[in-house]
């Protein structure tokens, strides 16, 4: 199914509904938007040419015209190709190569970016400056929103995730929800905290992307209350994979509470989800195991890449990488990506069992454990700490922390301190680079004594 479908239904179903909203300003309702996505559509099939199927990059931040363009793509047949906004010309270059991008839309403030890219890419795809006299004529109206279910999409004023503004919007408006990672979920957090706000308009936060520690989950809950739903997936099969409904984030009655909160639920209804060995042949219950895929939901291959194709999908699985285990209850819990188990001695050692024993000290508000090559043990745990302002933790504070909690061959060998982690676009914690600066003499992390 075409998904501007449920644009058009919407649209005929309820005209006069307020679709999209910058801040707490209407931009456009579903009568409106409808026609928007309907004239952008076929002026690029008609007047620009592009055929069905043709890709079109969409190098925009975040305003309410990048929901326009993307429907407009989708009425069209067209294949919209979105770009981080935040990736380097020369990365912008290659995605316009690899794609075959045949249009780029882009924002007054990333024209640079856009000029940069096009002159180092192979490729010279037309580019449409949002907001140009050229793309004014391509279109009618502004604005377009997600739609399936009829509601209005808000654009933060800022185009950015400021918790103090998401406060502030919730305090003004009713029944909102978002998706957030779950380091937004902490910030978010921490300024309700800190303000004191209680966020009455807030419907429902999903969150996903990374874990979510015990810790940080319990603080959104005792803040919020039931708001959280957690939802597992991956760009290969989107959201889809498992579930932990708000139901469970409250069922604190349950004799298994915090290991179901520390889970990411049970299998989503349109796909099946196993854990297996190396061999592809299931582990038992509690046994860990690289977690696999199949449905309807899961992607039918990379771009112009058969090689990664073939050792992902295979005999219609999807090998997401992750490694998890399943309980007796059907309950998934995630220990990591299979690249980052530490293997120290012949033991595999994953690091989010270590970062919620450390996240367990009040000193600690962030924290990403790491394996480092070793001579001698293959590899060594190492800690890099994000200490909560104004406070101070040492090294065996730590240590007494884990020896608390965890066997002494999984504590890390060496920490460090850090004013922040080094994290992508999304919020999730890039390993690689933590990496990269531990392999260097870098000012930005600290040895802890």
């Amino acid at each position: 199914m075409n998904l501007a479908y449920h644009l058009l239904r919407a649209a005929k179903a309820n005209p006069s509904a307020p679709a999209l909203l910058k801040g707490l300003a209407p931009v456009a309702d579903y009568g409106r938007l409808a026609a928007t996505a309907a004239s952008l559509a076929a002026s690029l099939r008609q007047r620009l040419g592009l055929a069905k199927g043709d890709r079109i990059a969409l190098l925009m931040k975040n305003v309410p015209d990048y929901v326009a363009c993307l429907y407009a793509c989708w009425h069209a047949g067209l294949v919209a190709v979105p770009i981080n906004a935040k990736l380097h010309p020369r990365e912008v270059a290659f995605i316009l190569d690899n794609s075959g991008a045949a249009l780029v839309f882009a924002t007054e403030d990333m024209a640079s970016v856009a000029s940069e890219a096009l002159a180092l890419a192979t490729a010279k795809p037309r580019v449409i400056g949002i907001g140009s006299a050229e793309h004014r004529g391509l279109k009618n109206a502004d604005g377009i929103a997600i739609v399936e279910v009829g509601g209005a999409q808000i654009i933060p004023e800022s185009g950015r995730f400021e918790p103090d503004e998401i406060l502030e919007l919730t305090a003004k408006r009713n029944g909102i929800s978002f998706f957030a990672a779950p380091t937004m979920v902490r910030r978010l957090t921490v300024a309700a905290e800190s303000s004191g706000a209680t966020a009455p308009g807030l419907k429902t936060i999903i969150y996903g992307g990374g874990p979510m520690y015990v810790a940080d989950c319990k603080a959104a809950l005792g803040v919020f209350g039931s708001k959280l739903v957690q939802i597992y997936g991956q760009g290969e099969t989107p959201m889809t994979i498992t579930c932990l409904p708000r139901s469970m984030h409250v069922d604190t009655g349950h004799p298994r509470y915090e290991e179901r909160l520390a889970s990411v639920g049970i299998a989503q209804g349109v796909v099946q989800v196993r854990t297996v060995d190396d061999t592809g042949r299931d582990v038992a219950a509690d046994e860990i195991g690289e977690i696999i895929v199949r449905g309807d939901t899961v992607m039918s291959g990379y771009w112009q890449n058969p090689d990664a194709t073939a050792a992902t999908l295979r005999d219609g699985w999807l090998y997401t990488g992750d490694m998890g285990a399943f309980d007796a209850d059907g309950f998934l819990t995630l220990k990591d990506r299979s690249k980052d188990v530490i293997i120290s001695g012949g033991t595999n050692i994953y690091p989010r069992e270590v970062e919620e024993v450390l996240l367990r000290h009040e000193a600690v508000a962030e924290v990403s454990v790491i394996g480092r090559p070793h001579p001698e043990w293959g590899e060594e745990v190492v800690a890099v700490v994000v200490p909560v302002a104004g406070r101070a933790v040492t090294r065996d504070e730590l240590d007494q922390t884990c020896n608390a909690w965890i066997a002494r061959f999984k504590r890390p060998k060496h920490y460090y301190l850090t004013r922040e982690l080094p994290k992508n676009s999304y919020g999730k914690i890039v390993k690689t680079e933590l990496r990269t600066l531990l392999g260097e003499s870098s000012a930005r992390l600290t040895p802890m004594t």
